[in-house]
């Protein structure tokens, strides 16, 4: 497979960008008092029909999480595998208001393989948390503040802003390790917190803007992928470390962490084929998950080419 020219434009996988906010304050405010006011298992049972009225009402949504199952399940698909998709998204939306706010005691949290994790974090050094729109990004900041993990998040704010600043006004704390990406001091401010022992968590299944991209097999077909992730581990020759919040069901979250990278190094002259390379791994551990979990996977736009 020929690797996709850094810097074309990845069209496809840039319209998530494109789409609306569906998200209001009023909207948001309402959740969030149901969730604290009449409790979890009240606010769990209003997820259906406002699942039911994203079926309805989002048909672009609706059309790419159809096409998304279809290909993941590798047989038809009808409406109520797609009410899951939502609903499963819905309750993890709702369950950021527990978690943001530290009501743990909500949860059953399982870490699988998180010595990987520990053993990296004693040794003083920096590394890169690699993980996805797959399941809660959020069970890994709380897991930040809770277990006193030295963390930043690599994170775009400008796309659902309402719902970013509604969720951030929950927990300063939490809010307070974001790193904005694409601006001019965000390099030196990973490099700086790399030096200083933290972990940055970021996402490798979303193109920024028209940030470099690269194609890979997904799913049985061609997909743009970012390149910036496996660009950023190699300008700073930091370990890298998988990381998946799968939900599953009820209060069930599993975080899973992988190894991935000791350090990545790029060859000169072969670079474009070296990041596809790279990027290809990640996407095939991300793969593996998905299939796993295939309720979990929160990317409502058109993914393939």
């Amino acid at each position: 497979m020929t690797p996709k020219a850094f810097g074309a434009k990845a069209l496809h996988a840039q319209r998530w960008a494109d789409l609306p906010e569906r998200g209001t304050p009023t909207s948001l405010r309402l959740i969030d008092s149901i969730a604290v006011h009449i409790g979890r298992w009240a606010a769990r049972l209003l997820l259906y029909p406002v699942t039911l009225y994203f079926l309805i009402t989002g048909n672009s949504a609706r059309r790419v999480s159809y096409e998304y199952l279809k290909r993941v399940r590798g047989r038809p698909t009808h409406w109520w595998h797609v009410f899951r998709h939502f609903h499963c998204f819905a309750a993890t939306i709702l369950d950021r208001t527990y978690l943001l706010r530290g009501e743990f005691e909500h949860f059953d949290v399982m870490l699988h393989q998180k010595e990987i994790l520990h053993r990296q974090v004693e040794s003083g050094k920096g590394c890169i948390l690699l993980g996805s729109h797959l399941g809660s990004f959020e069970v890994l900041r709380t897991l930040g503040v809770t277990h006193e993990l030295p963390l930043k998040v690599l994170m775009d704010i400008e796309h659902n802003e309402k719902i970013t600043r509604f969720l951030d006004n929950l927990n300063q704390e939490i809010a307070s390790t974001v790193i904005v990406p694409d601006r001019p001091e965000t390099l030196l401010r990973v490099k700086e917190s790399l030096d200083a022992g933290f972990v940055i968590g970021m996402l490798g299944d979303r193109v920024l803007g028209a940030g470099k991209t690269t194609q890979c097999q997904f799913l049985g077909a061609p997909a743009t992928f970012p390149a910036g992730p496996i660009l950023l581990a190699a300008i700073m020759r930091c370990p890298v470390i998988l990381f998946f919040g799968l939900y599953r069901g009820g209060n069930r979250y599993e975080i899973q962490f992988e190894h991935f990278a000791q350090e990545i190094n790029l060859d000169r002259d072969h670079r474009t084929g070296d990041v596809q390379h790279w990027t290809q791994r990640y996407v095939e551990r991300l793969e593996h998950y998905v299939r796993f979990a295939p309720y979990n996977w929160f990317n409502f736009y058109p993914f393939w080419d």
